[in-house]
């Protein structure tokens, strides 16, 4: 017995299928008749006629566009880069600022790593061949202190007593130009001259406390330089020996991880490029020190300014080209004063010709281009530093540029591979061969 549930769906279904009928039925019966009509329209008008041509001035419509669209496209990416610069511009200047206010402790951080990229090599080969890794960095750590101890102290030494014979000799050799300007061929008055000495004297003692600052600043006691030593020493042990360690953790607490990768390689090149810089430049200044030594003895200047001059140029080696150029002067200068112009000439072209080879050899054949910087570059960059941080910043600007070169063309280059479409799986077949002799050794062969 049915429901009363059932008997209303029931009748709904029907009216349901009732309704759906004669809805299908009228669809039929209005295509039907649209047929028809078209069919006789047809008939009655085979070649419909063209509409009238309208002869009314048309008016134009404004579209509406948005603002962005109606700036030049070049003033939209200039203004792009430019709040990009400005952003770039304002973060270096703070960490500029935030590192001058911890310079006690940045600096020797800096020489520290200096230090380490010299000594590591020597600690990766004794680990390498079974001496633990903690000993290894201990032996090249005292190791380096007793060469570098030995040298300065030879180095210094030799300067400071040969120093008065020397600073009398260069007096001099600036009176000898002085009066050579003006009874020579320039016929110089006294007066220019006085005026030229006065200026760079006047902006010598105007940026004395900025050409001092960086070395004196964070050594003015005794107490701060045995402080700035341990600290150096410290630095240099832990960062030979955990070096890799270190780095890696740093990685992981800054970066984030899709990122790490690629700072990690531009990384590791840099510390490449470090470690040839200190490397080849500890070898060059030798060489440098060395052969204009022998050039300055060979015509005859004494043993007791020889080996200041030698010293003065191994020094200077460290500051390319502006400490080769000052220190190559005064030794010409000193030998112009002892031994006349002749004995001058000859050491001004060993002093060019040392350049030359450093330059266009030595350079080249011991760093290799992945610390090579345009000369242009090295100027600037040592004149900004020794601005920015006095002798030490000038002594640390050419290996900065060096790294930052290194590490910015590094992630240029992953960040191009990476965006270049994936090339095609497997070799490319050779075309058809259609005579009878054999293909080339270097074409590619088919499996």
């Amino acid at each position: 017995m049915l429901t009363r549930f059932e008997m209303m769906r029931g009748r709904a279904q029907r009216a349901w299928q009732a309704a759906r009928g004669r809805l299908e039925e009228g669809r039929e019966r209005s295509d039907d008749a649209l047929l028809r009509t078209a069919e006789a329209g047809a008939a009655v008008a085979p070649h419909p006629q063209p509409p009238a041509e309208d002869h009314r001035p048309t008016v134009p419509v404004a579209t509406s566009r948005p603002a962005e669209e109606s700036v030049p496209r070049g003033v939209r990416v200039a203004a792009a880069w430019s709040w990009r610069m400005i952003i770039i511009v304002v973060a270096v200047i703070g960490v500029f600022y935030l590192l001058t206010y911890v310079s006690n402790v940045v600096v020797p951080a800096i020489i520290a790593l200096l230090l380490t990229a010299m000594l590591q090599p020597g600690a990766g080969w004794l680990a390498r061949h079974g001496v633990p890794r903690s000993l290894a960095a201990l032996i090249m750590v005292v190791l380096g202190i007793v060469v570098v101890a030995g040298v300065l102290a030879g180095v210094v030494t030799a300067f400071v007593n040969g120093f008065s014979d020397l600073s009398e000799n260069v007096a001099k050799g600036i009176n000898t130009i002085q009066s050579w300007l003006h009874s020579g061929p320039l016929h110089i008055s006294d007066k220019q001259i006085n005026e030229g000495l006065k200026t760079a004297q006047t902006w010598v003692s105007q940026h004395k406390d900025v050409l001092t600052s960086g070395a004196l600043s964070t050594a003015t006691t005794l107490g701060e330089v045995l402080v700035d030593l341990f600290l150096i020493l410290f630095t240099t042990f832990f960062l030979v020996r955990d070096g890799r360690g270190i780095w890696n953790f740093l990685l992981q607490l800054v970066l984030p991880r899709a990122a790490r990768p690629s700072v990690d390689d531009a990384g590791s090149a840099s510390w490449r490029t470090l470690v040839a810089y200190v490397r080849a430049t500890v070898l060059v200044a030798f060489i440098d020190a060395v052969c204009i030594g022998i050039g300055i003895v060979a015509v005859g200047v004494p043993y007791s300014l020889a080996i200041p001059l030698a010293a003065l140029v191994f020094l200077g080696a460290f500051i390319p080209i502006v400490g080769a150029t000052v220190s190559g002067a005064v030794a010409v200068l000193v030998t112009l004063v002892t031994q006349g112009l002749i004995a001058a000439i000859i050491v001004l072209a060993v002093v060019l010709g040392v350049q030359q080879i450093e330059g266009h050899l030595l350079q080249p054949l011991i760093m290799g281009r992945a610390v090579a910087i345009h000369p242009l570059g090295v100027i600037l960059g040592i004149t900004a530093g020794i601005a920015i941080g006095g002798i030490i910043g000038g002594l640390i600007a050419v290996p900065f540029i060096a790294v930052m070169n290194t590490a910015i063309r590094r992630l240029v280059a992953r960040q191009r591979h990476l965006s270049d479409p994936p090339a095609p799986e497997g070799p490319a077949l050779p075309p058809p061969q259609t005579g009878t002799g054999t293909p080339s050794d270097g074409a590619p062969q088919p499996g």
